[in-house]
């Protein structure tokens, strides 16, 4: 029996779904998308666990955590996902949804040392984001 997305309760997933065309409710964790990420090692929260954040609507740990920052978008997760989740397109979704309820260079004004430990890809892609 496959949950549509209509059948979370989540709004954070419905906007999700909305933005990026992706539908988190197709998630049933088997993780791959994680054990597959380059980036994995350097996020708070798992791709996988942050797709199931957003199912059960856990709204501001899904728009608090490191991990849409730091996904490099390299579809690799989307690549592994038995269900076809474009995961890419879902991390993508999440920095917008942060981007349009926080101010966005809240998250660029890092320590050095901080800076230093995101991947250039993320930093690339917030600031591309802000000029937008």
């Amino acid at each position: 029996m496959e949950i549509k997305i209509e059948e979370i309760r989540s709004d954070l997933a419905r906007k999700i779904a909305d933005i990026s065309g992706a539908d988190p409710a197709k998630c049933y964790q088997c993780g791959k998308c994680s054990a597959g990420c380059p980036m994995a090692q350097h996020m708070d929260i798992l791709p996988h666990q942050l797709v199931r954040l957003i199912q059960i609507g856990k709204i501001e740990e899904v728009l608090d955590s490191n991990t849409p920052w730091i996904c490099a978008a390299c579809l690799t997760c989307s690549v592994r996902c038995p269900r076809g989740i474009r995961i890419a397109e879902i991390m993508e979704a999440v920095r917008q949804v942060v981007i349009r309820k926080r101010d966005a260079k809240r998250r660029l004004d890092l320590p050095g040392e901080k800076r230093e430990e995101l991947p250039p890809i993320a930093i690339i892609s917030a600031y591309r984001k802000i000029v937008e």
